[in-house]
């Protein structure tokens, strides 16, 4: 009897620090996509995911045709590329010259980044392999591509004091 009382006491005890380890790593993961410098500035992040909701909500709807998903990532890619852009002119107009030629640099490495995973997914999400589902699958990875990066160069802006505050 004592083996088994040991054993689940032994059990309980290590469901206890994997659930401790895991608050905590999800705590300080939580908590450091938080910080920003300027803790004054507007909300464009919180702003721009309100704008997205539509799009996403769309998308979610469960009585679509496969042409239907279609349109609905087609518009939503659309409307993130348009964020992005309008985020990156926005930061640029905000940076010194040597900062604007280095987020210059680094978009276009991202952009040469999002066309090679592009190429991938379509390469690898095709009908033959996933049927139908690869317009769901491939539309979701690349409008993530593109609402990522577009809230990281948001997250950049929300750095500096702007004229519209």
């Amino acid at each position: 009897m004592r083996i088994g009382n040991d054993f689940n006491i032994r059990i309980r005890l290590a469901r206890a620090l994997h659930l401790i380890a895991l608050t905590g790593l999800l705590l300080c993961f939580s908590l450091s996509t938080q910080a920003i410098d300027n803790p004054d500035a507007p909300d464009y992040v919180g702003d721009f995911l309100k704008r997205a909701q539509p799009y996403e909500r769309n998308i979610q709807q469960t009585a679509h045709t496969t042409q239907q998903y279609v349109t609905a990532y087609a518009a939503y890619e659309k409307f993130l590329d348009n964020e992005l852009n309008a985020a990156y002119r926005q930061l640029m107009a905000h940076l010194p010259e040597e900062s604007q030629q280095a987020l210059k640099k680094s978009q276009l490495a991202w952009l040469n980044y999002r066309d090679q995973e592009f190429e991938f997914i379509n390469h690898n999400w095709t009908t033959e392999k996933f049927g139908s589902s690869m317009v769901i699958s491939g539309g979701d990875y690349r409008a993530k591509l593109i609402k990522d990066r577009a809230m990281i160069l948001l997250y950049y802006f929300m750095n500096y004091e702007t004229k519209e505050q």
